[in-house]
């Protein structure tokens, strides 16, 4: 297995910054951080490919979070900068250990394989 755990969440103002941790059992092929707000639909945050370090971002945090990756500790980062009160959710970091490695599955949730508790981000205004 290569199950990821996150940690890092909390409370922050908005225009601050917070940094989530993945560290990871194994290696996989590819991670990814997604978000929840309860009642509404998982998120596609962010995706990196463990191999080459390339590196997806969702429009709508893209200039303000960035994904990176140490190999070394096998652990992938989320760095979020400028929060803002809508980034507010439960962070959720993935794995994808087997199959090919695809840009266009890396938003999708289902093409994952093994997630995470989650970690709460909460931005007040």
């Amino acid at each position: 297995q290569v199950q990821p755990a996150e940690s890092g969440g909390g409370l922050v103002q908005a225009g601050g910054s917070l940094r989530l941790s993945c560290a990871v059992s194994g290696r996989a092929l590819a991670m990814g951080w997604f978000r929840q707000v309860p009642g509404k639909e998982r998120e596609f945050v962010a995706a990196i490919v463990w191999s080459g370090g390339s590196t997806y971002h969702a429009d709508s945090v893209k200039g303000r979070f960035t994904i990176s990756k140490d190999n070394a500790k096998n652990t992938v980062y989320l760095q979020m900068n400028s929060l803002k009160p809508e980034d507010t959710a439960i962070y959720y970091c993935a794995t994808k250990s087997r199959g090919l490695v695809l840009r266009s599955q890396l938003p999708v949730g289902a093409h994952y394989d093994y997630w995470g508790q989650g970690t709460q981000v909460t931005v007040s205004s």
